[in-house]
């Protein structure tokens, strides 16, 4: 059984060329992307395929599922780049990667990468979650771009605003998503931004967390470590958990020996059993 990383992005060199053609933000300038949130230094390097085959060989991936960040705000023309490409590169890869598409269900694809702040409107959602819930793909839930307060540190969109978002996002499935839609695989991204705790809070509520722990929604693991994971496992278990490490934005490293150290059983539930289950 092959091991996974659910969390990963990957520009294909369509995309790439498209975002270098642009005059308008989001585009690329040389090694810096520019989007309307702000600039970013991107090695472009990481994002070739025999780089990112090479990457998973060294981690000890079999298969790594690529989405398009929401965080890029990209128009449709760029999306249409983005599925065009990413169906190249799956092909080529010869079964080591496999995609999400932005925000649509669409052949080709093992289902759709939204938003967090898509799920403010559950009900938007609902032509993608039922069309997704039949053709049994997965719904895969990352951070969006995340408002900087001024003066705020560079690391406050991912630790704060991005968390923010994804608590939000998980609340309002329970809320409004999961029985609606009880056969849809929904994965969120960095541990819902901390689901354990905020569960800790509905119960101090009157609510019964038993009866929001759905087995058909799933945490991905990336950035997180030992604390964050026990935390989570002891509430969920292990069936709840999918390994993603959002490379390149975040070096593996780290959530991988987190993962590692709970022991054999958990790295093939986390990497290998509960990744199968959802992408069968």
């Amino acid at each position: 059984m092959p091991t996974y990383d659910l969390h990963q992005h990957l520009w294909p060199p369509v995309l790439v060329r498209a975002l270098e053609a642009r005059h308008d933000r989001p585009r690329l300038r040389g090694t810096t992307l520019q989007l309307p949130s702000g600039d970013f230094e991107i090695d472009l390097r990481t994002h070739e395929l025999d780089e990112r085959l090479a990457a998973l060989d060294r981690d000890e991936v079999d298969v790594a599922v690529i989405s398009c960040p929401p965080t890029l705000e990209l128009r449709n023309d760029l999306a249409e780049s983005y599925h065009e490409g990413m169906l190249e590169l799956v092909a080529e890869s010869r079964g080591r990667l496999r995609a999400l598409a932005c925000g649509v269900a669409r052949d080709g694809f093992v289902g759709a990468c939204v938003s967090a702040l898509d799920l403010n409107d559950v009900g938007a959602l609902a032509p993608l979650a039922s069309e997704l819930q039949r053709r049994g793909e997965l719904l895969f839930v990352h951070p969006g771009p995340a408002l900087t307060p001024p003066g705020a540190p560079e690391w406050w969109p991912a630790v704060v605003g991005y968390t923010a978002q994804m608590q939000a996002a998980y609340a309002a499935w329970l809320a409004h998503g999961a029985g609606e839609w009880p056969q849809l695989p929904v994965v969120f991204a960095i541990l819902a931004g901390g689901a354990p705790v905020q569960l800790e809070r509905l119960a101090s509520r009157g609510i019964d967390t038993r009866a929001v722990l759905y087995e058909n929604v799933y945490l991905e693991t990336a950035s997180y470590g030992e604390r964050a994971l026990d935390l989570a496992m002891a509430t969920y278990g292990g069936m709840q958990l999918v390994y993603g490490s959002d490379w390149p934005v975040i070096d593996p490293q780290a959530t991988l020996r987190s993962v590692r150290s709970f022991g054999q059983a958990v790295v093939d539930a986390v990497c290998r059993d509960n990744p199968t289950r959802l992408l069968a």
